[in-house]
């Protein structure tokens, strides 16, 4: 049978790129985190002086999970796609990647003290890196776990960056189109209709106001680059006519 959609660890590494950290637990308490995700998959965390990680040693690290979130949004309203459990060892950013670090952290999480980690003033707030050992992750209906050898040694979508373009311009410009392409696909309405996912497999429509459900439209042949979804996404689109 052909492939419809991603395989589950490159989906997981899509949406982890997607994601920002919510909270960080270590011994036995949680509290609120701030950064990203690195190109490799690890969490990234902005730490403050007074939070339990910044007296970690340089040279040491800690057992930690992060809880991140991935939301779409959708006429400027948040809604979630995913949640993602990352278990594993949390340690201070080495200094030659703390600049790479925190350019990743502000694309997710904008906040000057990213200015005082990149100093490394004395006393100030640090950048710490996470290497997963496993994750937990839930998406719609959707539950499992992740190896950190499935995790991090899968690669995201490798036409991520333009499908979510083309998702976001379809949303901002084109959605009386999407809604008539679904409608002719089904034969049922598509209220409020939007791309929710798009992906070198196929596309998902987000669809029902306030009983939203997920249409997936898979391709005929997976798109080997961003070209071939362009003219997939084309076809979709002009299907209604």
């Amino acid at each position: 049978m052909p492939v419809t959609v991603p395989p589950t660890s490159e989906r997981i590494r899509g949406l982890a790129s997607a994601a920002a950290p919510t909270h960080v637990s270590l011994a036995g308490s949680a509290h609120v985190a701030r950064g990203g995700v690195d190109r490799a998959g690890r969490p990234l965390l902005l730490v403050k002086p007074g939070e339990p990680l910044h007296a970690v040693p340089a040279s040491e690290d800690v057992v930690v999970t992060v809880d991140l979130a991935a939301t779409r949004s959708l006429g400027g309203v948040d809604h979630p796609r995913g949640l993602l459990k990352m278990q594993g060892w949390a340690q201070a950013v080495p200094a030659a990647d703390v600049r790479e670090a925190a350019v990743t952290v502000a694309g997710r999480c904008p906040d000057e003290a990213l200015f005082a980690a990149v100093e490394g003033r004395p006393g100030g707030p640090r950048l710490f890196r996470v290497d997963v050992g496993f994750v937990i992750y839930l998406t719609g209906d959707e539950s499992g776990m992740l190896d950190a050898d499935d995790y991090l040694g899968t690669e995201p979508d490798p036409i991520m960056d333009a499908a979510e373009s083309m998702l976001r311009h379809v949303n901002e410009a084109h959605r009386e189109a999407l809604r008539r392409a679904v409608e002719a696909l089904t034969g049922e309405p598509a209220p409020d209709a939007w791309l929710w996912e798009l992906d070198r497999y196929g596309a998902t429509v987000r669809a029902g106001g306030e009983s939203p459900t997920l249409i997936r439209i898979p391709w005929p042949v997976p798109a080997a680059g961003p070209r071939d979804l362009e003219r997939a996404l084309g076809h979709l689109m002009g299907s209604c006519r």
